[in-house]
């Protein structure tokens, strides 16, 4: 049984956010909320935030008495770019104006029980 959560359109780069979606790929839910909780880097909220809501959803659709956040496994974590419309000026040589973009991205987290292999 799987358990889908979206987080669209968060601030942030996606090549940021992957770099911590890494380390908590294809681990047990505990230990990448424990990751989670230790890692010094304030772009985590966003994937923090959908790990513990995809959590939640899994928890909610079996059942309390049928699934805990043990039995769960992180199954795809993946950081997409999203659209990058919050464009900003900074001035530049010459009394010209440089754009820089504050990037956007979508994380989409799936969790489920882990698959016993014969």
């Amino acid at each position: 049984m799987d358990a889908v959560a979206r987080s669209r359109f968060q601030r942030g780069s996606a090549k940021k956010l992957n770099r911590i979606a890494e380390l908590i790929r294809n681990k047990d839910v505990p230990s990448a909320l424990a990751i989670m909780a230790f890692l010094p880097k304030p772009s985590k909220r966003p994937i923090l935030k959908t790990l513990r809501s995809a959590v939640a959803n899994a928890i909610n659709q079996a059942g309390k008495a049928k699934l805990k956040e043990e039995d769960l496994v992180v199954k795809e974590v993946r950081v997409d770019t999203g659209p990058n419309v919050l464009k900003r000026l900074m001035p530049g040589p010459r009394g010209t104006a440089s754009v820089f973009v504050r990037r956007m991205c979508h994380v989409y987290v799936r969790v489920g029980t882990r698959e016993e292999q014969a």
